[in-house]
């Protein structure tokens, strides 16, 4: 008789700690919005060689002041061809940004693009490591582009 009091209570409790263990888990839009998307949207011949789009947009719930990336480019044969740094200037919290970059490279000899490191980044309340531990590369181009 007893018994059968205490499992009512029981019940209810191990119910309470399964609730209060799905509020404590992160929803997976605060987990996605914890972000830097960049995407290599398009690779186009140009007057000065190559022009590279990129579409960022910045989920890390605070301004970037800064944001400049070290990117590697491979030819045709696999190898590096350039290392050189693209400035993303400032990126507002929320806010999606579309940069053109011309490189003086034939687009049709690029068949990676990797980021290789962040030379800058900078916001208030920013962790420096954010902008690579945080990154999302994609792309939308025939090359190839991530980490």
């Amino acid at each position: 008789m007893r018994l059968a009091r205490l499992l009512p209570a029981v019940a209810l409790a191990a119910g309470a700690g399964a609730a209060n263990a799905q509020e404590a888990a992160p929803k997976p839009a605060e987990a996605a919005a914890k972000t830097l998307s960049l995407e290599l949207n398009a690779a186009q011949p140009s007057q000065k060689g190559c022009r590279l789009t990129f579409v960022v947009a910045n989920g890390l719930g605070a301004d970037l002041s800064k944001a400049a990336f070290e990117i590697a480019l491979f030819n045709d044969v696999g190898v590096v061809d350039t290392l050189t740094v693209l400035d993303f200037k400032d990126l507002p919290s929320g806010k999606t940004k579309v940069t053109r970059f011309d490189l003086p490279l034939d687009c049709a000899k690029i068949t990676r693009v990797l980021v290789n490191r962040a030379v800058d980044c900078a916001g208030g309340g920013v962790d420096p490591a954010a902008c690579m531990r945080q990154l999302q590369p994609s792309g939308k181009s025939q090359i190839a582009f991530g980490l």
